[in-house]
């Protein structure tokens, strides 16, 4: 079974959502079966690579609110975070294109990598007091070799600006043509949408019953099959004659 969860890194809810989801996979019985994929989703896509800003004055120009309100839904966040045990730095961040942090994640998982490196890019950009946005390409080198990525290899993706750009794109527009308008966003086996950082017992149950609807395979049965051969555990059919 495979599930596809398109999410940004600047995206908070993103951030608790995985924790909420790897809560329910960790439990789950088949979970050596289960296939998770993270897609591509930038929250602010025109953003230019340089525009870096604070998330409170981001949040107030964006949503109209004021810096009280925007600092009461940064706390909120922390407190959400708190609960499922991670860190969150409700004050002193902020924000910017995360287009190359998407790309990277197309190489890591090409290379096996991308569940470490997400987790890694969401701590570096909601816990960490050093910017992910402020330091150029080497801080983004530094993490993917924390996420036991190639150092050189990752500056390479870096320094080509078409280096997995289309996949980042195709991720994008598959989310619109799936009707995705937010994140998270999580599509089970194509057959279950799950939107937003729901409580972990609500993925519980989308997996458990994605789980039992899987179809059974169905094998052709043939009564006339002379000289088709198997094999089994008991070792092969040799033809008589």
């Amino acid at each position: 079974m495979r599930v596809e969860i398109w999410t940004d890194i600047a995206c908070p809810w993103c951030y608790v959502g995985k924790a909420r989801f790897d809560k329910a996979l960790d439990a789950f019985p088949h979970r050596d079966q289960v296939e998770v994929v993270h897609r591509s989703f930038e929250l602010d896509p025109g953003r230019a690579k340089g525009d870096v800003q604070p998330v409170l004055t981001m949040l107030t120009r964006k949503y109209g609110m004021s810096e009280a309100q925007a600092q009461a839904g940064e706390d909120n966040l922390g407190a959400q975070a708190a609960a499922e045990g991670l860190d969150y730095r409700t004050r002193g961040r902020d924000h910017g294109n995360t287009f190359d942090m998407h790309r990277l994640l197309h190489f890591a998982k090409e290379q096996g990598r991308q569940d470490e490196l997400i987790q890694i890019l969401y701590r570096a950009n909601f816990a960490d007091e050093r910017s992910v946005f402020t330091e150029g390409d080497e801080r983004l080198v530094e993490l993917a070799a924390e996420a036991g990525l190639d150092a050189d290899a990752a500056r390479a993706v870096l320094a080509d600006p078409k280096a997995y750009a289309d996949e980042v794109r195709a991720d994008e527009r598959e989310a619109a043509q799936l009707g995705a308008t937010g994140v998270p966003f999580f599509v089970i086996d194509r057959t279950y949408g799950v939107s937003g950082a729901q409580p972990a017992e609500v993925f519980t149950r989308a997996l458990t019953q994605a789980w039992g609807e899987r179809p059974a395979l169905k094998t052709l049965d043939e009564t006339d099959t002379d000289g088709v051969g198997a094999c089994g555990p008991d070792g092969c059919a040799v033809p008589q004659g």
